[in-house]
This record gives C-alpha cells, structure tokens and sequence, in this order.
C-alpha cells in the first residue's frame, strides 16, 4: 500500500512561511531570470495565472490585484523539502523521494491509514509549515491519482477499496493519469477512452498494440496491480547537465567561458555527492533564437577522458582546451551549459598495469565539499569560476526573497 504526500503549491507556500505579507494574497513565483510562472498561489488561480503564463503579460492583475511576484530562490525550497523528508523518514521506515515536493510512503504495516496520514499532514504542517495533501492506493498510479483528488478539499483520499476506487475513476479524466501526456491523450480521447476508468477496461492487447508497456503497466495499476515498487536508492545516472540561460546577452568571450566553468563546478559537486566519475565532457552555448536580428551560433564540443574524473580543477583543465575556436566574435549569448557524460562508481572500473581507473585529488575535493555543505555554497570555490562574483552572465532576480532558513544574515529578526 502506497501513499503519495505533495506539498501544495510548495514554490509559493515556502516563500508565504517567511513572509507573512506574502499569506493570503495572490502569489506567482517565477522561473529563472523571471521569464514565467512556474508556481502560484491559489489566490493566483484564481485570478486566471496559468502554469508557464509569461511575467511580462501579468503586468495588468499586478496593477489592478495586487499579485506580488517573487524570484525562483531554489536553495530556500530545497532546504524546506529536506525538512519535510526528515518528518517523513521518522514517521515511515521507507521512503521514496519523487521530486522536491512529493514523495512516496510504503504504508504496507499500517493498520489505519486514513487517521496515521491525516495525523502525518498535520505534523508536517505544524513542524514544517508547509501545507500539504496525502493520497493513498495500492499501487503508485492510484496514489497519485488520490492525491489530485485530494487537493480538491479533503486532504487526505484513500483508494484502496473497490467501491471508492471504482467511483472515483469513473469521473477522473485520462489526461490527469500520472504518465498520460497530451499526445497519449489526444490518441486515447480518438478511441473513445476519456476517463481513467475506460482506460482501466479497455482491451490490454489494444493497449500493449498501440501504446506499448508502459500505459499497459499504468493500466495494470489503474485494475490495483502494483508494477513500480518504493525505490529508496536513487538509481546511478547516466549523464549530469547543468545549463543555465544568462541574465542577458553577453558578447565577451571570457564572461560566456567562465559561466561555463561555473556551471561545471556545481556539475562535478553533483556528480561527488553521489559518488561517480564521468569519462567525458562537453560544452555548449547558445545565442538568442527569439532574436533573428542576432548572428546565431550554437556551438558544442565533446571529448572523452583518458581516464575518468570528478575532480573539478581536471575538468576545467579540459574545458580550458575545449573553448579554443569555440565561439565566435560579434555573437551574443544567451545560454551556456556544460555535460558530464559516461558515468559510473570508481569501484566498477576496470584499471590497467600502469594507472588507476580514476584519476583526480580525492582530498581536495571532498574538503571543498565539506566547507561549502558547512558554510553555504560558494564559500570556497576555484578562481576560473564566477566565484564571489556578480557576473555579467548571472541571471535576473529582481524579485529574489532571502534565504531565511539557509544564511544566517536573512535569519528573522524577532522583536519583543
């Protein structure tokens, strides 16, 4: 048995728990360099703000609504998910992390399940302070399905049962179904199936024939038959990105490379905080394509490693050969982005006579991971990055709020 607990409208909701100003008034958060909504406020909803809606066509409900908008301000929502796994972990002993604001329970040893997850929503909201809904099913289809019905006012669904199973299909739109995209839906409405529970009774043999394995495995889940269990240990990927678009075009050379450098710092942390070495790397950088007026050139360069690495200073050591004769002068760009490719755990690899199968300063690098996971990241970093720097490349956050629960200079001052 599974549960799915969600954070409602978690971007908004993290930023109204330290702004009081913030509560009860229609709320947008934007995506990077303020470019579209990417969460809102159920004030926001109400107003007509839709997922993706453009900042700069919202010009009018600020005016005549007063809807605030805030700066993506990434560190503050993973610092508050963090925290509310941690309420998670204590109360179930596994646990699947599905993204920043929903993760899966195994609730398969508890005996009352509506009561435990209605007692978990509060703990999470009285400890955490984030609101949230829980939906329960026998498998991960169902409880994700329980969970949107949830958000609809009664916090907390179970579909474990037949009959409520049974009744809540009948009137749950296809296109809702967690896997279902638009394509799959356009073909699925063409076949007269519009609800998940034609879906649910449709022939699995025409299913399997003109979808393939992966609808007919959400409609074995959909008939309670579990095919995707808890997967507590994020499986090893294959490939790391880190890509940003810049604040604005930027002409210099220089300023594009160190961007990119940039980006490739917090490439190799990732790949260290989950203890794998990559056998290639490759950059790219792109300029403006809603810009035809501008000369466009989207440039990219892969190479492969002697031998694997995660050691930031080694990869910024092939990066620093990659960018001769990589971009080119009168282009200005707006985005860049750099890719570690052919992943795996050093302890897979096989060495030859001579040399070790990885190579790079171990030491060092776990020791500039140590200081930054103490003391906030950037607060030690190597010179060919934008370091401590306010970079001609660094994204537009005009509307950025503090970092409340993460840097100890934006920590609430309280007044008696």
């Amino acid at each position: 048995m599974f549960a799915l607990v969600d954070g409602n409208n978690f971007y908004a909701s993290c930023e109204q728990l330290g702004q009081w100003e913030l509560r009860g008034k229609p709320l947008v958060v934007l995506s990077n360099n303020d470019g579209c909504a990417i969460a809102r406020s159920a004030e926001a909803k109400a107003l007509g703000v839709k997922m993706g809606h453009p900042a700069h066509e919202l010009g009018d409900l600020v005016r005549r609504h007063g809807l605030l908008m805030r700066s993506a301000n990434f560190a503050l929502y993973g610092d508050m998910s963090a925290r509310v796994v941690d309420v998670l972990r204590d109360a179930v002993p596994h646990i699947e992390v599905y993204s920043i604001d929903e993760s899966f329970l195994d609730l398969s040893r508890v005996r009352n399940r509506v009561a435990f997850c209605q007692e978990l929503r509060n703990r999470i909201r009285r400890w955490v302070g984030i609101p949230n809904c829980i939906g329960i099913g026998p498998t991960k289809t169902l409880a994700k399905a329980a969970n949107k019905l949830a958000k609809k006012g009664p916090g907390v669904v179970d579909l474990s049962g037949e009959a409520a199973r049974s009744e809540a299909l009948r009137g749950y739109p296809v296109e809702d179904l967690w896997g279902v995209g638009r394509k799959w839906t356009a073909k699925l409405e063409a076949m007269g199936i519009t609800t998940a529970a034609q879906l649910r009774d449709a022939p699995p043999d025409l299913i399997l024939e003109r979808f393939g394995v992966v609808l007919r495995r959400t409609q074995q889940e959909l008939n309670g038959l579990s095919c995707m269990g808890i997967e507590e240990v994020e499986p090893d990927r294959k490939q790391v990105m880190v890509s940003r678009s810049f604040g604005q075009c930027v002409e210099s050379h220089e300023a594009v490379m160190q961007a990119i450098t940039t980006f490739s710092e917090i490439a190799c942390t990732k790949l260290r905080k989950r203890g794998l070495v990559a056998s290639a790397v490759g950059i790219m950088a792109n300029s403006d394509p809603f810009r035809p007026d501008l000369r466009q050139h989207h440039p990219s360069r892969t190479v492969a490693l002697p031998r694997a690495t995660s050691d930031t200073s080694m990869v910024l050591g092939i990066i620093r050969v990659l960018q001769r004769g990589f971009l080119k002068d009168g282009c200005a760009y707006k985005r860049g982005g750099v890719v570690l490719l052919d992943l795996a755990r050093p302890e897979n690899l096989q060495a030859d006579m001579f040399n070790p199968a990885t190579v790079g300063n171990t030491a060092m690098m776990e020791t500039m991971d140590k200081i930054n996971r103490r003391f906030g990241r950037g607060s030690l970093g190597l010179a060919a990055t934008g370091w401590q720097a306010k970079p001609q490349w660094g994204m537009r956050q005009n509307n950025l709020s503090r970092h409340f629960t993460t840097r100890l200079s934006d920590v609430p001052t309280a007044h008696c």
